[in-house]
């Protein structure tokens, strides 16, 4: 089923996300109840609009959906699991950060008691919240997600990723290490000519450009991955390696820390000692798929 602007909604949870994600429901027109533990915090909400609920049981009863948005699974387990809060027929959407492992045990923990349970991952600062720019993602059972989907269309844009309810969550540490990589190669490089006297802004373009480029070599890298084939159509691992010393190089003679290229190159070092020099970059999936040590 779709559900209409009117659909009531409710927040649980209201730090900087929660507030953000209660305000862009308000916005949308949906009647908004929200709960914190901290009342005050719902101040402004409820000033734009929103009721205030006295507990979380009471603000559960009030919205169609109820977004939990705290601080960890631990919180989520202790609000939803105290006296007086009835879970059965409830749709849970859980936007709290945390590992897979534990998306996938509250979602056991909240089916058992009745309720329809979503797990999510907000890839968004919260001022994004209520644009097409905050990407809200989704896993757990897809008749659940459809059925509230025009009701989540108020955040952002939101995608359903599987029924496996931890699929967010790696989502989301996925997205971190990618996010995490293209920062500290750009401060990496930065601090190298900042050395030379070349200050960041001017540095931030080229490294943007690079960082673009090198985003559209991955659905090929990709299917190669999927593929396990790694021929060395643009260039062999083992001259990537011979590259990646000039870096650890260029680093030590100017002063800068070269703890980061040195990790990688000694990944690299290990696939080439294990047969993989000739093949493509890609390849280095062999390390990152294994714990270190192996």
């Amino acid at each position: 089923m779709n559900e209409n602007t009117d659909t009531p909604v409710t927040v649980v949870g209201l730090g900087l996300m929660g507030r953000a994600l209660a305000g862009a429901f308000l916005a949308a027109g949906h009647p908004t109840t929200v709960w914190n533990r901290t009342a005050s915090k719902a101040d402004q909400l409820v000033a734009e609009g929103a009721r205030r609920a006295p507990a979380v049981g009471d603000a559960l009863k009030e919205g169609s959906v109820a977004i939990i948005c705290v601080s960890d699974y631990q919180a989520v387990r202790q609000l939803l699991g105290a006296s007086g809060v009835e879970l059965d027929g409830t749709t849970l959407i859980n936007l709290t950060s945390g590992s897979s492992a534990q998306a996938r045990e509250t979602a056991h923990w909240a089916e058992q008691r009745g309720a329809h349970y979503l797990d999510g991952a907000v890839m968004a600062v919260p001022p994004a919240i209520g644009t097409a720019e905050a990407v809200i993602l989704h896993s757990g059972p897809q008749a659940v997600f459809e059925a509230h989907r025009t009701t989540l269309d108020a955040l952002g844009t939101v995608t359903h990723l599987g029924t496996d309810p931890g699929l967010a969550s790696l989502y989301d540490v996925a997205g971190l290490a990618m996010m995490w990589s293209i920062l500290n190669a750009w401060l990496q490089g930065t601090a190298l000519l900042r050395t030379a006297g070349v200050d960041a802004a001017t540095y931030a373009p080229f490294a943007r450009q690079i960082a673009a480029g090198v985003a559209e070599w991955l659905p090929g890298y990709a299917r190669q991955i999927d593929n396990g084939a790694y021929p060395a159509e643009v260039s062999a691992l083992e001259t990537d390696a011979r590259a990646m010393a000039h870096l650890i190089e260029e680093s030590e003679a100017a002063g800068v820390n070269a703890e980061l290229p040195k990790l990688i190159r000694t990944m690299a070092d290990r696939a080439i000692a294990a047969g993989h020099g000739g093949e493509q970059y890609p390849v280095l999936i062999e390390e990152f798929g294994k714990p270190r040590g192996d």
